[in-house]
């Protein structure tokens, strides 16, 4: 594992207490975890989604990734309706730990509440968070 000053945080996203993160993407928000989740989770073998259409609450669970080491699932930073899936990530999960914010994305959201996304932690806060 590496020490939190050598991991990727973009500024451009906001990040959840449960290491998901959430990038503006027009009117919908691209959703993955971050580079310390998937750092602590080890190699992904496997990324479970949930069905697109399907309406999600903050804080909901809508799937689980797979690594050598353990099942982690994974929750909604904001509420709204999953619009589209990576399906990349059925053939290369491994994507999440090489490209978490970008070729590893998971699922894109059209959010119920947009306000929702200001309340998530900058940056700043987030890697704070990670320090403890």
């Amino acid at each position: 594992m590496k020490e939190i000053d050598e991991l990727n945080f973009p500024d451009d996203v906001r990040y959840s207490k449960d290491h998901e993160w959430a990038r503006p993407e027009g009117k919908e928000f691209v959703v993955g975890i971050s580079d310390y989740a998937q750092d602590q989770l080890g190699d992904i073998v496997y990324v479970e989604l949930p069905a697109k259409g399907s309406h999600k609450k903050h804080g909901e669970e809508f799937g689980s990734v797979e690594s050598v080491k353990a099942v982690s699932e994974l929750f909604m930073p904001m509420g709204g309706e999953v619009t589209a899936l990576n399906t990349d990530l059925e053939d290369r999960p491994e994507l999440v730990n090489h490209q978490p914010y970008t070729g590893g994305w998971m699922i894109k959201i059209k959010p119920s509440d947009p306000g929702e996304y200001n309340k998530l932690m900058d940056r700043k806060a987030y890697v704070a968070t990670l320090k403890g």
